[in-house]
């Protein structure tokens, strides 16, 4: 560990909760693979909103069986 160069990350890990309000383009998880992109959110690695709102989350099954959660933004409402 000279120089601190094996020092492991710490940023990794979700960023927002349930019912929690964010912005565009707002990172919601960072290299957690539990979780998976469902309605206005992007990405693979890091997860982030495509429009400003409120996040949810739902699970789903696949077809091997396996159960993913899925990180959702609710559009806000436009004035």
């Amino acid at each position: 560990m000279t120089g601190g160069f094996s020092t492991p990350k710490k940023d990794k890990a979700m960023k927002v909760s349930n019912g929690q309000a964010v912005k565009t383009g707002q990172i919601l998880s960072r290299g957690v693979d539990t979780y998976k992109a469902g309605h206005n959110v992007k990405g693979l690695g890091v997860l982030f909103a495509l429009c400003p709102g409120k996040v949810y989350f739902t699970r789903k099954k696949t077809s091997h069986g396996k159960i993913r959660t899925l990180i959702n933004v609710e559009p806000a409402k436009q004035k």
